[in-house]
């Protein structure tokens, strides 16, 4: 019988994860009109994730800022900045600064698919 269970639980999670994306995805949609409805979005997407325990990916993490709740677009509201091995992202509501690790190594050399 937990044999099921954990179908379900993994189902969930998954149904889950695709919320979050598609909740993301209206996020940067409605920025442009409605910055208020993107930070609703990104709230509901936290909600949906805190409740069947999923990690967010990194590309998401980095999109929304954890102090204030509001959806990151670089060059409007928050700031990038390269600081040796670390990314630092600075919400301009809040004030909230998030390190990323960074490597330029990493970053500038072409994987093995792509061609040269």
């Amino acid at each position: 019988m937990s044999r099921f269970k954990k179908k379900g639980k993994n189902l969930a999670k998954d149904l889950a994860m695709e919320r979050i994306q598609r909740l993301f995805e209206l996020a940067d949609a409605e920025y442009s009109s409605n910055s208020a409805r993107s930070d609703a979005y990104v709230s509901l997407a936290r909600k949906i994730g805190m409740r069947y325990l999923v990690r967010f990916p990194r590309e998401l993490k980095v999109r929304y800022c954890k102090k204030c709740e509001s959806y990151l677009v670089p060059g409007n509201n928050c700031r990038i900045r390269l600081k040796g091995r670390y990314m630092a992202i600075t919400c301009l509501k809040c004030g909230d600064v998030k390190r990323y690790i960074y490597h330029p190594t990493m970053a500038s050399k072409p994987s093995a698919d792509e061609p040269v």
